[in-house]
């Protein structure tokens, strides 16, 4: 017997309508609910009566707790939609700062351990996923996105609608990755697994798409499966897309357009890890001539 929800208090129903009147995304409306919601339990009482020092308790309470700069701005972000807009008091963030979040370099694989990522990948339909992901550079939430629809042969793109930032854009479409594509859409179809015009990677019902979530697991087994000892997440074929274009010799401004990079100093990150390009720098020391 399921348990009755509790129901919604006026004040998360004005920052709902808030969130809603601002069309901001579902994901991120649960991410400020919560940020909030967990204020609340660490306060003890209403979030709308908190002061100034309340605010700046907590954000030591989360400091002292081990909360990455990630995790700790993100919560931050939550709690300024809610005392800025639903409250109107804007003043009350004034102690609870954002912090600077370390730059990491991202985890890229060879060529050799991307082929064997994706072969040993547990189906067909995983392995043509984690194709794509590399493929044409997609994040996993935009490989999960996709439509049969979305495949256009006589362009060579595929169509990402609603990507990060909510911006449409064309991705590539090689050759190889088409093929994967075509042997794919053959065996579901012939299994029943994809609709017409529908889910290019339908979860077990085909009505909703494959999740992020099973995705990554996907690719976390595979990781396991092909004994590759680094960090491996979708992401990371989107890291190698990049890295290995740009090992190509493929002009850092395309690879920007491709990844639908905002700005280009985001792609830039990529020189600092493509090896190719490294090795073929010839460091000052060899120029010098020791007597």
């Amino acid at each position: 017997m399921s348990s009755p929800t509790s129901p919604i208090t006026p004040l998360r129903q004005r920052m709902l309508d808030d969130m809603r009147m601002r069309q901001l995304a579902p994901k991120t409306q649960t991410h400020y609910i919560r940020a909030v919601r967990q204020f609340a339990a660490f306060l003890g009482r209403s979030p709308d009566t908190a002061d100034i020092e309340d605010l700046r308790r907590y954000q030591l309470h989360l400091v002292d707790h081990g909360i990455s700069p990630v995790s700790l701005n993100a919560a931050i972000t939550g709690l300024k939609f809610f005392f800025d807009i639903t409250l109107d008091h804007p003043e009350l963030m004034a102690k609870m700062q954002p912090v600077r979040v370390p730059r990491t370099l991202p985890v890229v694989l060879s060529r050799e351990e991307v082929a064997r990522l994706i072969a040993a990948a547990g189906n067909l339909k995983h392995q043509t996923a984690l194709a794509v992901a590399y493929g044409a550079g997609l994040r996993a939430s935009e490989v999960v996105s996709l439509k049969v629809g979305d495949i256009d042969s006589q362009r060579m793109t595929l169509r990402v609608e609603q990507g990060k930032g909510r911006k449409d854009r064309y991705a590539m479409l090689s050759p190889v990755l088409l093929e994967r594509l075509r042997v794919w859409w053959r065996v579901a179809h012939a299994q029943g697994k994809m609709l017409d015009g529908g889910w290019l990677f339908p979860g077990l019902n085909p009505i909703e798409p494959l999740s992020t979530r099973q995705l990554n697991r996907a690719v976390h087994a595979a990781a396991d499966e092909a004994k590759i000892g680094k960090r491996v997440s979708m992401h990371t074929l989107r890291h190698c897309f990049a890295t290995h274009l740009l090992e190509q010799k493929v002009d850092i401004r395309l690879i920007q357009v491709l990844l639908g990079h905002k700005k280009l100093e985001t792609t830039a990150l990529y020189a600092q890890v493509a090896t190719d390009i490294l090795r073929e720098v010839v460091s000052p020391l060899e120029n010098l001539h020791t007597t």
